[in-house]
């Protein structure tokens, strides 16, 4: 495993180039290097569904970080629709009725992805100040679907404060409860009982436990890096991924070092990672590989470019080099193909998605929405 500089600190002039980025604002709430990246690519509709014409199993759903919509995109031709959503989607879940849950800066879309419609919008109960876009926008990030379907659980930023978690009554369409969390809710997870939905805080350093039944929120620092440097810091952590084997939560970091936690007694192990570039987005299939998303690197003399990371649950990795940074990830239900949004929340992003065939290796690029940051699989 390469040798990683302190939190906080950098190598070189490149030192000099992220700490001018950090004094313009980057630093309270830093979530990955800034990078050049492709040219973007036009998210134009290659192919469309006619009104009143289901939509295909297989379609994909992407957010569209950078306009108020969802695209749902044909992984083999590109974009089918669009759906106004509300402003700066971030993540978003599917249940099996169809409807997906789109976490916005104004509140929860519910969206019929059968008929490609927004059928309601949720309000947040915590105060966010006026719906805006950009990397450090009030409003939901992370969110996830309880395995019953009853309830919704979207992780609310605060800008400047602590988070909360809003939980939705999923067949009336409102806010039932708040719970506080960390710093900027990157992700929200549940278990696969129901019993337990966490909330990864990124600023914090932190994941946040609640329990479903009484909504008693535990705070379980997950830091392997330290936390020296604060909201400077670049080493935190950002996506989780619930293993189905045990419920043990998956946090990768700077593919270097995987975060094996057990929520139950707050306790993790480390284990080693390979891609060597910053990390994001995180999935975990039923037989327990896990795909990490690497988005670029910190140190550009020490780290690796993007990638994507596929992981067996006995531990061995194929890293799967990408071009331009990248966001989240969701794979085939066959396992044979994932896809990997190039929305990315810093500059550098690009309108598409990575299409990697994890048999042969090969990746192509499709086009998608604007800024493309969650996605399903429809």
């Amino acid at each position: 495993m390469t040798a990683r500089r302190a939190p906080g600190v950098l190598l070189g002039g490149t030192a000099a180039l992220l700490a001018a980025a950090v004094l313009a604002g980057c630093g309270a709430g830093q979530d990955g290097p800034a990078a050049s990246g492709p040219e973007p690519a036009r998210a134009t509709a290659t192919t469309t569904i006619p009104a009143g014409t289901e939509t295909p199993e297989g379609t994909l759903l992407v957010a569209d970080f950078g306009s108020d919509t969802v695209t749902f995109v044909d992984p083999e031709k590109g974009p089918l629709d669009s759906v106004k959503v509300g402003k700066a989607p971030y993540g978003l879940t599917v249940g099996d009725d169809g409807r997906a849950w789109v976490a916005t800066a104004e509140g929860v879309a519910v969206v019929d992805t059968g008929s490609r419609e927004r059928v309601d919008l949720v309000p947040y109960e915590t105060e966010t100040g006026p719906a805006t876009t950009g990397e450090y926008r009030g409003g939901g990030m992370g969110i996830a679907l309880a395995p019953d379907g009853e309830h919704v659980y979207v992780g609310v930023n605060v800008p400047g404060g602590k988070g909360t978690l809003e939980v939705i009554d999923a067949d009336k369409r409102e806010v039932t409860d708040t719970v506080p969390v960390g710093r900027r809710p990157f992700d929200v997870d549940v278990s696969k009982d129901g019993r337990e939905v966490y909330a990864t805080d990124h600023d914090s350093f932190d994941v946040t436990v609640v329990r479903a039944d009484s909504l008693e929120p535990r705070r379980i620092e997950v830091a392997p890096y330290g936390t020296e440097g604060g909201l400077g810091s670049w080493l935190k952590p950002h996506y989780t991924a619930v293993r189905p084997s045990d419920g043990r939560l998956l946090l990768p970091f700077e593919g270097e070092r995987l975060v094996v936690l057990d929520p139950r007694t707050g306790e993790y192990d480390v284990e080693k990672m390979t891609a060597n570039t910053h990390q994001h987005g995180a999935t975990v299939t039923d037989d327990g590989t896990l795909f990490a998303v690497g988005t670029g690197p910190i140190d550009p003399d020490a780290d690796k470019g993007p990638s994507l990371t596929m992981r067996t649950k006995d531990g061995k990795e194929r890293v799967f080099p990408l071009e331009g940074p990248h966001e989240d990830v969701a794979v085939s239900r066959d396992g044979r193909t994932a896809y990997v949004t190039g929305g990315f929340t810093r500059d550098g992003y690009w309108n598409g998605i990575s299409v990697v065939d994890t048999e042969d290796g090969s990746v192509r690029r499709l086009p998608a929405g604007e800024r493309p940051l969650g996605i399903a699989v429809l």
